[in-house]
C-alpha cells in the first residue's frame, strides 16, 4: 500500500503529540509561580530570620547592618523596624508564647524586645538587655519553659531572669555556629560547630551526650517537629544529612542535589518535608525519605 508521510494528513501521529505534550509542559513550568513576592526594605544582607511561633503571618527577619524587621506576610509590608544592635544580628528566636522575641548580635549583647509595636510617645527599648563576654553566633528558645540557649565558644543556657547563664556546656574548644532545641524533647539541644562536629546535648544532666564527626562543617541543623529523634544537618559537602539520634554510626538518608554549600534548613510542620537553601543560589523542597529533591 503506498503510503503518504505528510505529517499534516496523519494529525494524530506519536511524534506529533509527543510535541505537543512537551510543549504544554515546557509551558506550565514557564507558567508555574512558586515565587509569590519579596519584601523589600533592609538596606543590607539578611543574615537571619525567625518565625511567630503563634502567627502565621509574622515573620522576623536581622540585617548585617543590626538592624530587625518584623513583617506581615498577608500584607507583605513591614510593620516595624528596630536598630537592635552594633553590627551584625547574628540570631535571633521568638518566644515560645509569641509576646516577646530574643536577638544576639556582634556587640555582644543578647535582647528581648517586646513583639507589639510600642504606644505612640514610648521609646523603641529592649525589655531586657544583657551583656556576654564573647560574641554569640546562634540563639534558641525553649519551646516550654522560660529558658534559651546562645552559642559562640560554647553552649549558655539561660534564664530569661538571671543574668548569666545557668550551665555552660562544651566538648572541646571551638566556636560553634547554631544551636537548636528539640520541640517535643525539649530538653535536648543539638549545635553544629566549626570543627565538623554535631553534640548533642541535655539540658537535665548539664553534660553533653553525643557527637558525630562529618567530613565537612555543618552550618545548621533542624529537629524534626513530629519524630523527636530525627534531625537533620545542612552541610558543606553539598548534601543534607537526617540522622537518628539513637544510630548516630551513619545517617538515615543522604539527600543530594545542591551543587554548592548548604547554608540552611528548616522542617514543614508537618515533618514530612523540610526547604533547604543553598549557596548555589536554589531552594530546594525534600521530602524526608527521600534522596532528592522534589
Amino acid at each position: 500500500v503506498p503510503r503518504n508521510y505528510d505529517p499534516a494528513l496523519h494529525p494524530f501521529e506519536v511524534p506529533r503529540e509527543y510535541t505537543r505534550a512537551l510543549n504544554a509542559t515546557k509551558l506550565e513550568r514557564v507558567f508555574a509561580k512558586p515565587f509569590l513576592s519579596s519584601l523589600d526594605g533592609h538596606r543590607d544582607g539578611v543574615n537571619c530570620m525567625a518565625k511567630h511561633p503563634k502567627s502565621l503571618s509574622t515573620v522576623l527577619s536581622g540585617a548585617c547592618d543590626g538592624e530587625v524587621k518584623i513583617w506581615n506576610l498577608t500584607k507583605r509590608q513591614c510593620i516595624r523596624t528596630i536598630q537592635a544592635h552594633e553590627g551584625f544580628v547574628r540570631g535571633m528566636c521568638a518566644r515560645f508564647c509569641g509576646t516577646s522575641f530574643f536577638t544576639v548580635g556582634d556587640d555582644k549583647t543578647v535582647k528581648q524586645w517586646k513583639m507589639e509595636s510600642p504606644e505612640d510617645g514610648e521609646e523603641e527599648e529592649p525589655i531586657h538587655t544583657i551583656l556576654g563576654k564573647t560574641v554569640y553566633t546562634g540563639i534558641d528558645h525553649h519551646w516550654k519553659e522560660a529558658v534559651f540557649a546562645t552559642c559562640g565558644h560554647q553552649v549558655d543556657i539561660w534564664d530569661e531572669q538571671r543574668t548569666s547563664p545557668m550551665c555552660s556546656l562544651s566538648w572541646g574548644f571551638d566556636s560553634i555556629s547554631s544551636v537548636k532545641f528539640n520541640p517535643i524533647e525539649t530538653y535536648l539541644l543539638g549545635s553544629c560547630a566549626s570543627d565538623r562536629n554535631i553534640v548533642l546535648y541535655d539540658m537535665r544532666k548539664s553534660t553533653p551526650l553525643k557527637k558525630v564527626i562529618l567530613n565537612m562543617r555543618t552550618n545548621t541543623l533542624c529537629w524534626n517537629p513530629m519524630e523527636a529523634f530525627v534531625f537533620t544537618a545542612a552541610n558543606e559537602d553539598y548534601n543534607l544529612y537526617t540522622f537518628d539520634m539513637r544510630f548516630l554510626e551513619s545517617p538515615v538518608m543522604v539527600h543530594m542535589d545542591h551543587v554548592s554549600a548548604v547554608l540552611d534548613v528548616d522542617y514543614s510542620p508537618t515533618g514530612k518535608e523540610f526547604v533547604s537553601a543553598s549557596f548555589d543560589k536554589s531552594i530546594r523542597i525534600f521530602p524526608v525519605d527521600k534522596g532528592h529533591s522534589r
